[in-house]
């Protein structure tokens, strides 16, 4: 008896972290994120002043939104022709009701649009527990979903962050242009999380391909936005000591490029544009802050690309560099989340 046929696909699911939308909702949206973390009470407190910058709203739902009009703008015009429904992992919309409603809507398969471009617990696998659970709510009727692939080292990918990174560069004068500290940024995550995760070395790669675009004869990579106790060692360096040992080493300007985020939410705007910024000034240096990917025309172009690829079973699959593509299906021991209880 032959395998069933599996059904076609009939839409597509963008799925992302979440973020409060309005004042009243930072704390119990914090409180969601952090459940059962070992992360300090004062941290979270410290985070949920951040959000008071910005009115207690985050844009990354926003963000998301924009990024989902930019891809029904491509579809509309290049196909396939697929609704796109939005499900976040920590606030509204969430992904159990947006998994409900696709199943009211009679959508039976997805293919899912993780917005995270590298591999870790917190960007992968913890998604697809995300989905997993989400799908338990819903029950039998649940759509199934399949993930698009990583796409760290996709050409439009790479075509967008180079793009975005020549665009900062290009706000400085030539001389302190060329001159220039480049420094890329993403978010710091446990050691021990990493020890499980190619993380670290998709980050390196995807760095030197976007430099070698650019025309960067050197570059750092710095890590932000760690949330964890200070017990459990997490990714080193950190930008505030990078930007303290550049300036120590004579640099005068920096351009920072945080490139392992889609977006410009709030471990942008605030970590980057606010506390960084301010500790570059404070050291002499000029600091100039590159845009992330976001809705640039080449990553558009990158997510079309992998939703077509996913409807070609045996196509060429785009990658740049040294490191294979990512596999359309994460093996079972992809992204574990190797952590261990922090040490009292």
């Amino acid at each position: 008896m032959s395998a069933a046929v599996p059904p076609p696909y009939d839409a597509l699911l963008v799925v992302s972290f979440g973020g409060p939308e309005r004042q009243e909702d930072v704390l119990p949206f914090l409180e969601n994120v952090l459940r059962g973390k070992h992360v300090p009470r004062q941290r979270m407190l410290e985070v949920a002043e951040h959000y008071q910058h910005f009115g207690g709203k985050s844009p990354l739902n926003e963000q998301n939104r924009a990024l989902i009009a930019a891809l029904e703008k491509k579809l509309a015009s290049a196909g396939p022709a697929l609704p796109i429904y939005f499900g976040n992992r920590n606030w509204h919309p969430l992904l159990s009701d947006t998994l409900a409603r696709m199943a009211d809507d009679g959508v039976q398969r997805a293919m899912a649009f993780f917005t995270s471009a590298f591999s870790s617990y917190s960007g992968c696998r913890q998604y697809r527990e995300n989905v997993a659970q989400a799908q338990g709510i819903v029950g039998p009727r649940a759509p199934q979903i399949d993930k698009l692939r990583g796409f760290f080292n996709h050409p439009g990918f790479i075509a967008a962050a180079a793009d975005r990174l020549r665009e900062a560069l290009g706000r400085l004068p030539d001389k302190r242009s060329r001159d220039a500290a480049v420094i890329y940024t993403a978010h710091s995550i446990p050691r021990s999380m990493a020890d499980c995760c190619a993380y670290e070395s998709q980050l390196a790669e995807a760095c030197r391909l976007v430099s070698d675009r650019v025309g960067l004869g050197a570059w750092h990579l710095a890590y932000q936005s760690r949330s964890g106790p200070p017990s459990q060692p997490w990714l080193v360096p950190d930008i505030g000591d990078e930007l303290r040992r550049l300036s120590a080493a004579g640099v005068r300007d920096v351009v920072v490029a945080p490139i392992g985020f889609l977006s410009d939410h709030i471990e942008v705007l605030y970590d980057l544009d606010t506390e960084a910024r301010a500790l570059a000034e404070q050291l002499g240096l000029g600091f100039v802050r590159a845009a992330t990917v976001g809705t640039h025309p080449q990553f558009i172009d990158a997510i079309h690309a992998l939703i077509l690829e996913r409807l070609a079973p045996g196509s060429p699959r785009a990658a740049l560099g040294r490191l294979p593509p990512l596999p359309d299906v994460c093996p079972d021991d992809c992204c574990l989340p190797g952590l261990r209880p922090p040490t009292t």
